[in-house]
């Protein structure tokens, strides 16, 4: 569908596909799937070139975090989509029997998805997996920030997919204002929590759901139980992946002096053998996306407490991979979300503290442990609240399908990927059937009588 047609005629003319009941069918939505699937294979060079162009991606790169992460969704979603779209059975309480009870999954409607920059294929078309795979029609709007991939985006999806139910919508704040001034029956948006508050205050003027994918500080916790020269190749490459531009990238890291003192000194060798003597040389390393964003990161630099890195290239938007050590909570670079190549290391004085630290932020939308401690693992999980946790690994849980993503707080509402992607995207229908005959809700008809009072009194204690 042609983008430059006014977005409120355009949104209502995907309605009116959806009111067709054309996106409903199964046959339809597998159409949709495997034309997704296609768009990825046959367009990755133009994709893969879009994304250089954008971020400096390295290709490779773009097929790992991007492309195949989407690739993995659309396979997974595919063969078990007929199994997630059958009405499940549940129990009917004794007083209503003979009666059968099921949920069955509808689709919700129009659904609009933003997406950022960031990882502008995977973040705008992972949820379409699920939109689609639910049986909705959508309005796509990527990020302008990522202009390369946006026009990929509205060049080639139309090719592939059903074009009168998916539109792409590019632009900028006014596009997307108009948009959200439009009724749909559900608003998913990745980005920051300022925006979000906009997307969720229009959502409500008509009672929209919304699913909000957000960031925060992921806090990363280290202790001298793990294999420091390991946690820190793990530590590292979470982090300066996509120059640290990842919702999901490890923020900050928690450690006693002594831990932080070995882990500066691995995570400098783990960084060489990542990206060689200069990231500034090599392909393998990527650059912030805008002056703005790079005037801020540059900002957060602090020579003084720079152990590794710290170099900067406005010309080209260069950050090097840089560790911060004697970092204080209340410092600038542990006020907001980093969202760039910038590691601060935080020095506290054990379990507890690094808990009473997270448990004073914000929650994150996720949070990762390097110890082999059981007891450690578990007051983590049973003290701490955040989207996910990582034990020994970071940033890989959002490419397992059958993992909900999504955060808490301030760090978003709502989740998705594989099965939940579906019931996202869907309306849980409650379905009761009950015969006519015989009619045993008689019994518990009008006019109470005593006899009757009494028959109704006695079923409830039993069944209570």
């Amino acid at each position: 569908m042609d983008s430059s047609t006014a977005i409120p005629d355009l949104v209502a003319a995907v309605r009116g596909r959806f009111d067709s009941g054309r996106t409903r069918s199964l046959r339809w939505r597998l159409e949709q799937l495997r034309g997704l699937r296609d768009f990825l294979v046959e367009r990755g060079p133009e994709l893969e070139k879009a994304l250089r162009s954008d971020l400096a991606k390295n290709p490779s790169e773009s097929q790992l975090t991007e492309i195949g992460v989407v690739l993995s969704e659309v396979t997974h979603t595919i063969s078990q989509l007929r199994a997630w779209l059958r009405p499940r059975r549940v129990g009917v309480p004794l007083a209503l029997a003979p009666a059968s009870a099921s949920v069955m999954l509808e689709p919700l409607g129009v659904v609009l998805i933003i997406s950022p920059w960031n990882y502008p294929v995977q973040l705008l078309l992972a949820p379409l997996v699920g939109a689609l795979a639910a049986g909705n029609a959508v309005v796509l709007k990527p990020s302008e920030l990522a202009p390369a991939t946006s026009a990929v985006m509205a060049r080639f999806l139309p090719r592939y997919l059903d074009d009168r139910a998916v539109a792409v919508v590019e632009g900028a704040v006014d596009e997307t204002t108009e948009l959200l001034a439009q009724r749909f029956d559900h608003i998913f948006y990745t980005g920051n929590s300022r925006v979000a508050r906009i997307v969720a205050q229009a959502a409500a003027k008509n009672l929209t759901p919304v699913t909000l994918e957000l960031g925060g500080k992921s806090p990363v916790y280290v202790d001298d139980t793990v294999d420091i020269d390991a946690a820190a190749r793990r530590i590292a490459w979470g982090k300066f992946l996509n120059a640290g531009q990842t919702c999901v990238a490890p923020d900050y890291v928690l450690a006693t002096p002594d831990v932080s003192a070995r882990l500066v000194d691995a995570l400098r060798v783990a960084i060489s053998s990542l990206y060689g003597g200069d990231a500034h040389e090599t392909a393998d390393y990527g650059r912030i996306v805008n002056d703005a964003q790079f005037a801020r990161l540059t900002g957060l630099l602090n020579d003084q407490q720079a152990a590794i890195g710290g170099r900067s290239e406005a010309t080209e938007r260069y950050i090097e991979p840089t560790v911060l050590v004697d970092v204080g909570l209340h410092d600038e670079v542990m006020t907001q979300e980093i969202f760039g190549p910038i590691l601060p290391i935080v020095t506290v004085t054990g379990l507890d503290d690094a808990l009473a630290v997270i448990r004073a932020g914000d929650k994150p939308l996720a949070l990762y442990v390097f110890s082999d401690d059981k007891d450690a693992r578990r007051r983590f999980l049973t003290e701490t609240s955040s989207g996910a946790v990582g034990f020994g690994v970071t940033v890989a849980h959002l490419s397992v399908p059958g993992l909900p993503f999504g955060g808490v707080g301030e760090s978003g509402t709502g989740s998705y990927h594989g099965r939940r992607s579906v019931e996202t995207f869907s309306h849980e229908k409650a379905v009761l059937s009950k015969p006519l005959a015989p009619d045993t809700l008689g019994l518990v008809y009008p006019p109470y009588t005593p006899k009757r009072s009494s028959f109704i009194r006695g079923l409830l204690r039993r069944l209570s």
